[in-house]
């Protein structure tokens, strides 16, 4: 009493289908996007907003210290690398705008994007020294090996006022020689 009609074929014929189908699609789809499709260029700006982007462009000054102008702050004079209330108010702001987000608002490190590994800039002691030319250039440049990034993108002047910002809040302040920092203020980027 055994069934003759069922077959002992291993073969899927169902799913053997959908792979050679799918396989297909996958290949005609490369093929166009790779080579057919003349893709997205992203340099195309709607009219308005390149109007628009043209005209807030020509109203806003073209300075290093353009974002402290351009919203209405008076700029500080004098040499960046000089600390003043203006510079640490302005060090301040930036702080707010870039740092807080590891190192909290009051630079205890613990923002809200730390992650427990940014640095408290109240106390402890420094990786790569206190002094404004070291605060200076980790700003700049970054700590290899850790999570501080490169804030190079923040102009010069800002990260001076930074700088001040910092060793206005710190208890490990680190004596500065001051005619060093101007030499180094002079050729630093």
């Amino acid at each position: 009493m055994t069934n003759t009609n069922v077959t002992l074929d291993p073969y899927n014929r169902g799913g053997m289908w959908a792979f050679l189908l799918s396989f297909s699609f996958s290949v005609v789809f490369f093929i166009w996007i790779a080579f057919i499709h003349p893709g997205v260029n992203l340099n195309e700006i709607p009219e308005e907003v390149q109007k628009a982007m043209s005209a807030d462009q020509s109203q806003q000054p073209q300075s290093e210290s353009a974002p402290a102008v351009a919203a209405g702050k008076k700029e500080p004079t004098g040499d960046p690398w000089v600390s003043s209330p203006e510079m640490i108010a302005q060090g301040k702001e930036v702080y707010s705008k870039n740092c807080a987000v590891c190192h909290g608002n009051e630079g205890k490190g613990d923002g809200p994007g730390s992650g427990g590994m940014a640095r408290n800039l109240v106390e402890g002691q420094w990786k790569a020294g206190g002094d404004s030319i070291s605060l200076f250039k980790t700003i700049a440049g970054g700590l290899p090996g850790t999570t501080m990034v490169s804030f190079k993108h923040i102009p010069k002047n800002d990260r001076w006022a930074l700088v001040h910002f910092i060793r206005s809040i710190t208890q490990n302040k680190v004596k500065d020689d001051p005619k060093a920092v101007a030499e180094f203020a002079a050729s630093a980027e």
